[in-house]
């Protein structure tokens, strides 16, 4: 459970800052922008003033977050040459990728590997013994204080992220992480509600102010295997790796909720490091049912609980947006759901994992496997 002060928690913080960027209109796509990190008009603005910082000016390896609003820092950060990584999305396949345009690369071409979509289609996955130095991180907030304590979606993957860095050897105590926000989302903090795995900033960019925060509260120094749940050990395959390196040096790695229980055993779940090139786009869309679909397609996704207002376009731009294109689309709006069709089982796997938590319009929408075709 998360720490309040008074009547005030993180998750209070959130609601009042997705709310107001909503009903003021700030918000930009993809939205709503509830349980995101929201992406806000002026973003490319804000993310452009990083290269006046001298700490951008100087770096060769930058990791900046895979979220909307840091898409303009990304593109920078190639324009200029440096190596970009960015993290797997909730770091299914691994920790980093990098991105690597392909030669002669133009600004268009560039402009499109600083997307969700360019990350996957020019990247290739970073091992734990590839030797990283991060000299600088790029994050995305849903809230932070001039002091530089930061506020996320809840889920606490960029605090986990840095803090897998430090236990790599990619970052250390003196790297530098920016982060880039709307002007309203710069608040008021309680320290109070600050615990020790969350990642403080030492830059704020906004379309109006770059902010040195001077913040001297310590950063995460490793992994807290206490915070760890098995669930999420399950779920992220190097973070077990890593727990295994440093269970044979010697280290506690006691998980959440596990005291002196033995360690869960590794998911046998398949997931493939990358999507089909065959879901590269729509092929097409029907309105037909899934009983009147060709047999050869291997897997499916049922998305439900559509809004009545919900339009295809709609959802197309979703899908590419999280990078889950199926390999065609059957819209079912009377039944308020739509069939995504893909390739094989695993590709309908990570899709599914992917679209967790999507919403359009006022409603989230369900998301559930279909059943694997004869071929």
């Amino acid at each position: 459970m998360e720490a309040r002060a008074g009547d005030v928690s993180k998750q209070s913080i959130r609601e009042r800052i997705w709310d107001y960027m909503e009903s003021h209109d700030i918000a930009d796509f993809p939205r709503p922008v509830h349980h995101r990190i929201p992406n806000f008009k002026g973003s490319y603005l804000a993310g452009q003033s990083i290269r006046d910082l001298e700490v951008f000016a100087g770096t060769q390896e930058v990791k900046v977050d895979p979220d909307k609003p840091l898409e303009g820092v990304r593109l920078l950060a190639l324009q200029s040459r440096k190596t970009l990584l960015v993290p797997t999305p909730r770091l299914r396949t691994g920790l980093f990728n990098k991105i690597i345009p392909p030669p002669g690369a133009t600004k268009d071409i560039l402009r499109k590997c600083a997307t969700s979509q360019g990350v996957r289609n020019f990247s290739v996955p970073v091992g734990l013994d590839s030797n990283v130095l991060v000299d600088l991180v790029v994050v995305g907030s849903v809230a932070v204080s001039e002091k530089g304590w930061r506020i996320g979606k809840g889920e606490g993957y960029a605090d986990l992220e840095y803090a897998m860095m430090v236990s790599m050897g990619a970052v250390h105590e003196g790297t530098p992480v920016v982060t880039i926000v709307h002007d309203c989302q710069v608040v008021d903090i309680p320290e109070a509600l600050l615990e020790d795995h969350d990642l403080t900033v030492d830059y704020i960019l906004t379309p109006t102010r770059v902010i040195a925060t001077g913040c001297a509260r310590p950063k995460p120094t490793g992994i807290m295997w206490s915070k760890v749940s098995c669930e999420m050990l399950t779920k992220i395959p190097v973070l077990r790796s890593l727990r295994e390196r440093e269970k044979r040096a010697g280290a506690d790695v006691t998980l959440q909720a596990e005291p002196g229980t033995q360690q869960p055993a590794p998911s046998t779940v398949r997931r493939p490091q990358d999507r089909p090139q065959s879901q590269a786009g729509f092929r097409g869309r029907s309105h037909s049912s899934l009983e009147g679909t060709d047999t050869h397609l291997a897997a499916t996704v049922c998305l439900g609980n559509l809004p009545y207002s919900a339009r295809v376009r709609e959802l197309k731009r979703a899908l590419q947006e999280l990078g889950a294109v199926p390999l065609r689309l059957t819209w079912q709006g009377p039944q308020h759901r739509a069939i995504l069709h893909y390739t094989d089982s695993a590709a309908a796997q990570q899709a599914a994992s992917l679209l967790q938590g999507l919403r359009l319009g006022d409603n989230t929408l369900t998301v559930s496997l279909g059943q694997q075709r004869d071929t």
